[in-house]
């Protein structure tokens, strides 16, 4: 059941916006096109290509199809199967690797087969429309733009592209959740969590040799742009003339109220999932090793835990709950959770700040005093801390008592 009416676009409404007061003309029809184009897919609720039985459904199976430059997907042509060979087609085969690259990374991670956990095939079509500037998953398949030349390259250029928009698939099928506001933030941030494991995972990269970046790669090289945006410095994937700066906050300090509109972002969903990619970027590092792992598993358990209205705060509190079941209370998994949250300002429930941060700083001490010097006054600290929790508990017990 598709549960969303929104295309999941890679490229935010913002960015494409904000070139319509360029002064280069060719430049402005571009994406004038793409936003006219984009907004016609929008209005039709879900776009359906009628290539029933091409694959057979089972284990994630891929088909690509060629578009040929036109918007209509019922006219696309078969170019490549699972069991065809290789074509001469580069866009074509990037689909096609991504596809198989993501799905592998669902499965062999997760032990998920394929985007609903049932094998459902992949279908993906490239060459679509006249140098469209996107790449969106519809509810059903990938769509990618070959990009204009000029602002973008070929969207089929960027594993973690793929692996982001794939994922909106996985989030609509698991948690569902609605696409505006905080749990469409959450939704993005999602795609973009698993979109940059996806990458990380098949170029075998740590979390200190990954780049932390989503869609480094669809800029052309006359764009002065990092990326799309950055999970290590949300704010910072890019600013200049063409594009302004990039939008997102790394703090709830700054969370960016905007309209429930297509052209507010739905509420800013492209914009505020900078927090939770924070947070996330703050507890894999702060663990360290492979981000896929245990920072992965944490987070794809509380997705899958969510429901179509989770907020900031429910995520949050759902992956410090989710790091204990895993790896136990007071783990280092659960307190790099507690910590990052913390970090972008975010206090898990139930937890008073000063207790978080304490017991953050305690399971950091190795890395800033080296054996016991500095232990004694953080335990008392700690103790000290816990004290006074009790102590209002006590409280709150007495005061429920009159």
């Amino acid at each position: 059941m598709i549960r969303t009416s929104h295309l999941n676009c890679i490229i935010p409404p913002h960015m494409l916006e904000k070139i319509m007061g360029s002064d280069d003309s060719d430049m402005r029809q571009v994406v004038l096109n793409t936003l006219l184009t984009t907004a016609r897919l929008r209005g039709e609720r879900s776009v359906r290509a009628s290539f029933a039985g091409v694959a057979t459904p089972g284990d994630g199976r891929r088909t690509v199809f060629d578009c040929t430059h036109s918007i209509l997907l019922p006219s696309a042509v078969l170019a490549r199967s699972e069991d065809a060979p290789e074509p001469a087609d580069a866009s074509v085969n990037r689909a096609f690797d991504g596809l198989g690259t993501t799905r592998d990374f669902y499965r062999t991670v997760f032990n998920r087969n394929s985007i609903d956990g049932e094998g459902m095939r992949l279908d993906a079509f490239v060459h679509f429309g006249e140098k469209f500037n996107n790449a969106f998953w519809d509810g059903q398949q990938m769509i990618f733009g070959d990009g204009d030349g000029k602002l973008f390259s070929d969207f089929t250029g960027s594993t973690d592209v793929i692996g982001h928009e794939l994922t909106h698939g996985v989030t609509e099928l698991t948690a569902g959740l609605k696409y505006h506001n905080q749990s469409g933030a959450l939704n993005e941030s999602m795609s973009d969590v698993f979109g940059s494991l996806v990458k990380q995972w098949s170029l075998k990269q740590s979390v200190d040799e990954a780049d932390w970046l989503i869609g480094p790669d669809i800029f052309t090289p006359g764009i002065g742009a990092d990326a799309l945006r950055s999970m290590r410095a949300p704010g910072h994937a890019y600013d200049n003339e063409l594009f302004g700066k990039d939008p997102q906050p790394d703090h709830m300090e700054y969370f960016v109220s905007l309209p429930d509109t297509e052209r507010g972002d739905l509420g800013g969903v492209h914009v505020n999932s900078g927090i939770p990619n924070k947070a996330f970027f703050l507890m894999a590092t702060r663990l360290g090793g492979y981000a896929w792992e245990a920072p992965g598993l944490i987070w794809f358990e509380a997705l899958k835990a969510s429901n179509s209205e989770t907020q900031f705060q429910d995520f949050a509190n759902t992956t410090y709950r989710k790091a204990a079941e895993l790896f136990g209370e007071d783990s280092a998994e659960q307190l790099a959770v507690l910590a990052a949250w913390q970090d972008v300002g975010i206090q898990i429930s139930g937890i008073l700040a000063g207790v978080a941060r304490a017991r953050s700083l305690a399971a950091d001490r190795n890395g800033g005093t080296s054996g016991d010097e500095g232990l004694t006054p953080m335990s008392q600290q700690i103790g000290a801390l816990a004290a006074q929790v009790t102590g209002l508990a006590k409280d709150v017990t007495a005061l429920k008592g009159k």
